[in-house]
């Protein structure tokens, strides 16, 4: 976990941004590239020459920003001049026809220490737009260059990116389902669990240091509490029967789960402790998944109370049930978006699944994937982006895209085994 515990000190040269909301750009997520972007060869300052710096800087530049779909992103740098205003010529980067152009420059010194600036400009109107130094080990260069991403975000969106965020995952690549920790796009995997048996659906807290997951290592479907960066963890559920799908609540402070200790699986609220708060679904049918609103007054779950399994959503007292999806003969997996606006869900068809969006009143119902089989779709704290699992041809992996389905791309690096359920913190991680 050392590495997961790096801390990287960021030191701010200059932050310069648009001062009116309406000068922001919006990141539609269309992906049609009408922004030229291009990310320039990070150049040594000082220190010694590590070619590896340069390329992991350059290469987490550039998936971020082509993630990102409001960019296109210009495979060209026809200058090699300084990074710093006075230092280099906007002319060249016009001739190229560049919008924004990143420059940055390292310096290492001693075995790893690394001093990493980044500056955006705006090429056509000549002018830095943000700058930033990082301070840490070689090994951050990457997280580093993912900060700055979000603060490109924020600098032309007004809103920051999720970039910096990790993905928890379970993959079999030992043979078992264990619960796993990466960078958003795939690197710096790291075992959460190495119980030996099956782990299944973690969910971040809101503040990013803690899991909670569904455990077979005692036998019985139990829900389990972890510490990210300390490993502590506590059983927080054992009722007899299952305890599985927990959700934390945006307060941080109840957890819903279903769980069959009364028969049928119904939807339960408990505390951190494990205590009953309310039973929040009692009939005979099966409900699982519950899933928070953002701002915590209503549940999203599925239920076969129909005779097939289909999306509600009720107060999060459990009052005011009301069926969501009306399409579609098996409905799954639930997740509020960040905004709460949308819904993001499973339909099962064919031989697998597909993921949809619908609006929260029921409206909007789309299909956002086609390719393979894909599930347990997961927001991005800005609600910009989704991670999947998929299916393609061969072992499920997990993957990202854009809230409207489009820039599809496979981040499971590892290829030792199935990996699903994954599920993004939220920021600051």
């Amino acid at each position: 976990m050392k590495a997961v515990m790096t801390a990287v000190a960021l030191l701010v040269l200059v932050a310069v941004s648009a001062t009116a909301q309406e000068s922001y750009l919006e990141v539609t997520a269309s992906g049609s590239g009408q922004i030229s972007l291009a990310v320039a060869n990070p150049v040594r300052m000082e220190g010694t020459e590590r070619a590896e710096v340069a390329r992991d800087v350059a290469d987490a530049l550039t998936f971020d920003m082509t993630l990102a779909g409001l960019f296109q992103v210009a495979a060209k740098d026809p200058e090699r001049g300084g990074i710093r205003p006075g230092e280099f010529s906007y002319a060249p980067w016009k001739a190229a026809g560049v919008k924004f152009v990143v420059k940055s420059g390292y310096s290492v010194t001693g075995t790893d220490r690394l001093t990493l600036e980044l500056r955006l400009y705006d090429v056509l109107l000549e002018k830095m737009l943000t700058a930033k130094r990082y301070s840490g080990s070689t090994k951050d260069a990457r997280r580093m260059a993912h900060t700055f991403s979000d603060e490109i975000l924020r600098t032309v969106t007004g809103e920051a990116g999720p970039f910096t965020g990790k993905i928890a995952f379970v993959s079999k690549q030992t043979g078992n389902k264990e619960i796993y920790l990466m960078d958003y796009d795939g690197y710096n995997v790291q075992p959460l669990t190495k119980n030996r048996s099956i782990n299944l659906n973690p969910d971040f807290f809101p503040n990013g240091r803690e899991i909670i997951y569904t455990s077979y290592k005692n036998r019985n479907p139990d829900l389990f509490r972890r510490e990210i960066f300390s490993g502590a963890e506590a059983r927080v559920s054992a009722q007899k029967g299952l305890n599985i799908t927990g959700a934390v609540a945006p307060s941080g402070d109840r957890i819903a789960l279903a769980m069959s200790k009364d028969g049928q699986s119904q939807i339960y609220l408990i505390n951190l402790q494990g205590k009953q708060l309310a039973r929040l679904t009692s009939n005979r049918a099966l409900d699982v998944s519950p899933a928070w609103s953002p701002d915590g007054t209503k549940i999203a779950f599925v239920s076969d109370r129909l005779g097939k399994p289909q999306i509600f959503i009720m107060d999060a007292d459990g009052a005011n049930v009301r069926r969501l999806t009306t399409s579609g003969a098996y409905n799954v997996e639930p997740r509020w978006s960040p905004r709460g606006d949308r819904i993001v869900y499973c339909r099962q068809m064919g031989g697998g699944f597909q993921i949809f969006l619908i609006n929260s009143d029921g409206s909007g119902d789309t299909q956002i994937t086609s390719v393979g089989s894909n599930e347990h779709p997961r927001w991005s704290p800005d609600g910009r982006f989704i991670t999947f699992s998929s299916r393609r041809g061969g072992k499920e992996a997990i993957y990202v895209m854009r809230a409207d389905g489009s820039g599809q791309t496979k981040v499971s690096r590892t290829g030792g085994g199935d990996e699903t359920h994954p599920v993004w913190s939220p920021r600051g991680l």
